[in-house]
């Protein structure tokens, strides 16, 4: 099976699109443009803490499935995690 690299040997590396509008998929997904908005966030920086109450702040919890959330999207969406 001959096999095609995207590569030219550049030293510098390949780029996948031009700008967030291009189009990009991977599996035979659906091309689609680079996600954007506010789920993509960065979880507030706030240590998890060992004593009452244990773990995370309600909103800090929420943060985090909110951009796991997202993270998947996007994974799904470009074809690089089958989502099912």
């Amino acid at each position: 099976m001959p096999v095609r690299h995207l590569s030219d040997g550049n030293p510098d590396g390949t780029v996948l699109g031009q700008s967030p509008s291009d189009l990009i998929s991977f599996y035979n997904a659906t091309p689609s443009p680079q996600r954007c908005g506010s789920a993509q966030a960065a979880v507030p920086d706030a240590a998890p803490t060992n004593a009452a109450p244990y773990g995370f702040s309600e909103a800090q919890a929420q943060a985090i499935v909110t951009l796991l959330n997202e993270i998947r999207a996007t994974l799904v969406g470009l074809g690089l995690m089958k989502g099912a």
